[in-house]
């Protein structure tokens, strides 16, 4: 069974920077890993993407030797399964709030004994039975990555309890739909967002958990990075693609 590059990064204390994607063509995971990135993330809650196409995509990561993280839709137990099946190793998991969320995610993203993962070897995850069935779930877990998204105040407020859940391998701040939750919709900067940011990685890395969080520039990389966070999302492909084909148009016209 193939090493999760990205537990092992994260392990060893290493931050790792990675794009959101949202394009569709497996191009963009070639890409991503030729540019040097540590991952990508396939976006599943707000992309175009179908189980297929997402296969498709792990499929590309793993010929070019770059870890892709798939965000499901919503914390359910198909949608972990699935993506999990056709050979995500790591998930991560929109709008937790509560212990018990996180709970649900772990039941959902592991065999027994640590949760209850619905059992079939005949994926890609299993080889297609080509790996013994006894290493493939006796072994499946410790390969898993699961990352959860704390999106709202009731998310934060709850924190405390969701960092004693035991199976949570990063907290991600979601600094959007934060801002949105403090009643500033958008501004991510604003100091009520960024103050409660900064008050959770001290709280999660406290309980020696990874936090992670998403960023739109490099200075912002740098600063949360410094603050103590490991794993960055840094921006998505659609804008990456976009600001550089603005940057040479503008310099075309002299603007």
């Amino acid at each position: 069974m193939k090493i999760n590059m990205l537990k092992e990064a994260l392990q060893e204390g290493k931050t790792v920077f990675g794009p959101f994607c949202k394009m569709l063509d497996p191009t963009i995971v070639e890409l991503a890993a030729l540019a040097d990135f540590d991952f990508v993330i396939i976006d599943m809650e707000h992309g175009p993407y179908s189980i297929e196409t997402v296969q498709q995509m792990l499929r590309a990561a793993d010929a070019r030797g770059i870890t892709a993280v798939v965000r499901v839709p919503e914390n359910s137990e198909t949608a972990m399964l699935r993506v999990l099946d056709v050979g995500a190793k790591c998930i991560q998991v929109p709008q937790i709030s509560t212990a018990e969320d996180a709970a649900k995610v772990v039941r959902s993203a592991m065999f027994y004994p640590q949760g209850e993962r619905g059992m079939c070897r005949y994926v890609r995850a299993g080889e297609y039975t080509a790996i013994d069935k006894a290493e493939y779930f006796g072994r499946a877990n410790e390969n898993i990555v699961t990352i959860i998204h704390i999106e709202g105040v009731e998310g934060l407020e709850n924190l405390p309890s969701i960092l004693k859940y035991d199976g949570i391998d990063v907290i991600f701040l979601g600094p959007y739909d934060l801002s949105q939750s403090c009643g500033v919709p958008g501004q991510v900067k604003h100091e009520k967002v960024v103050k409660r940011m900064e008050e959770a990685v001290v709280l999660a890395k406290k309980s020696g958990k990874v936090v992670g969080t998403f960023v739109e520039t490099v200075e912002d990389a740098k600063k949360w990075e410094k603050i103590g966070v490991q794993y960055i999302s840094f921006a998505v492909d659609t804008g990456i693609i976009l600001n550089a084909f603005q940057e040479i148009t503008n310099g075309l016209s002299g603007n």
